[in-house]
């Protein structure tokens, strides 16, 4: 088996369902070895549904999952060895010092080592990676949002994961508590771990991912590294219009903007005013897109996203 090539993650009709309440839609995935993909979506889109059962915590309705070979439902003791999860929040151990938790967090993993892998990672040597060294007798509790939040990725990496779930890792941070952790991700870009993280932040996405998955209304509705996203929004462009009758602006995204207006004006004299044509962002297409899911609506011609990454 060439791992390098075996994906790390492959997903095929993936579906979660809760009665008739259909959660996860025939969803199929592959995400390599060494890729930084960010999941995102609104809320009830299934991110954390989708993260869960490739984690194991949750069991599917249907279709098949393959994560690092097996299949979570049935993983043994030694696959979980292999995966790291950072939580979106702990139960904090307050009065432990960072080296100390580290080293007995690492001691679980101890039985998994092998010539090829060593386990559990030098605690001094993650202190290092991670940003704290100069914080290792420090009480947890005294640790700022951002080094909290270091040491919580520390954890999920003490065991040399090949695969690292994180789960909306700049919650509640306040902006300098944000920096440190996008500043981490880009430490650990080197590592031969593969990162999904979920997170409802578009620019922290676009910032620390090599790769973005967008869900919803229970479908993976775009995939496509940022730069790709953004070579498929450059095909279209933002025209609003006022009804110059009723005071209404409508918002068109438009392909060639010229024609379209040069066609609105010329059936519709004195009728309208052109307010603004500007080139459609990310986050348009990305509010657009999620709108068009959860509404029912055709994709149209904003499927074409996925294509561009395939």
């Amino acid at each position: 088996m060439n791992a390098r090539g075996t994906p790390v993650v492959s997903c095929r009709g993936l579906t979660m369902a809760y009665g008739e309440h259909v959660v996860l839609d025939q969803v199929d995935l592959d995400i390599p070895r060494g890729q930084v993909v960010a999941l995102l979506g609104p809320n009830g889109a299934g991110k954390t549904t989708t993260v869960e059962i490739l984690e194991g915590f949750r069991r599917r309705s249907g279709g098949t999952v393959e994560v690092l070979g097996v299949d979570p439902q049935s993983a043994p003791e030694d696959w979980r060895s292999r995966v790291g999860v950072v939580l979106q929040s702990w139960r904090d151990h307050a009065y432990w010092k960072v080296r100390d938790l580290l080293e007995v967090m690492g001691g679980y993993y101890a039985p998994f080592s092998t010539p090829e892998v060593p386990r559990p990672w030098d605690t001094t040597e993650l202190l290092e990676r991670v940003g704290l060294a100069e914080h290792a007798g420090k009480r947890i509790d005294r640790l700022s949002g951002g080094q909290r939040r270091r040491l919580d990725v520390a954890i999920g990496l003490v065991g040399r994961p090949e695969l690292l779930f994180l789960d909306e890792p700049t919650t509640g941070l306040d902006p300098a508590g944000r920096r440190d952790v996008h500043d981490l991700l880009a430490d650990l870009a080197d590592l031969d771990t593969t990162i999904l993280l979920t997170t409802h932040d578009l620019a922290e996405a676009e910032k620390v991912a090599d790769r973005l998955l967008i869900l919803a209304g229970g479908s993976l509705v775009a995939d496509g590294s940022p730069d790709q996203l953004r070579m498929e929004l450059s095909r279209s462009s933002e025209v609003r219009l006022r009804d110059l009758t009723t005071g209404q602006v409508t918002v068109h995204a438009e392909p060639d903007p010229t024609a379209y207006l040069t066609d609105v004006l010329a059936r519709r004299p004195g009728e309208v005013q052109v307010v603004e044509v500007r080139a459609a962002s990310l986050e348009d297409v990305y509010l657009e897109l999620v709108r068009r899911a959860e509404s029912g609506e055709d994709l149209g011609p904003l499927q074409s996203i996925q294509e561009v990454a395939r």
